[in-house]
């Protein structure tokens, strides 16, 4: 998919950053990934509280299988099919990537540090 069909994709949000990773594209909204482009498709955040909701709408969580043969699962869902043909209804999903980024954020940035101090102590 290319940058510009993303950004429309995304336009609902305000301006999206687009970087190349691991073979696809994050998609990033006021520093936060909000999506990944993967094998031309995109995959939207999500976390415990949003799941349910792209659960019911069809949407299918990526997951894939480890070396050791367990199935891994990541944070991101499909788009549900409905939202690709309703500008208000790709809105409604990508707002809700949006708001599991947010709430991850806060997650992440309320854990304790533990990055090594100047003084060899560690924080945290």
């Amino acid at each position: 998919m290319d940058n510009a069909a993303i950004e429309e994709m995304f336009e609902s949000l305000g301006p999206v950053s687009i970087r190349r990773m691991f073979g696809g594209k994050g998609i990033y909204c006021q520093g936060m990934i909000i999506a990944v482009e993967f094998e031309g498709g995109i995959l939207l955040k999500g976390d415990a509280e949003s799941a349910t909701t792209l659960e019911d709408a069809g949407a299918v969580r990526w997951a894939y299988q480890a070396r050791s043969g367990k199935q891994t699962y990541m944070p991101y869902w499909s788009i549900p099919e409905s939202a690709y043909d309703d500008p208000d209804d790709m809105a409604r999903w990508v707002r809700l990537a949006f708001e599991a980024a947010v709430r991850h954020e806060a997650t992440a940035s309320a854990k304790p540090s533990t990055k090594k101090r100047n003084d060899g102590l560690r924080e945290g």
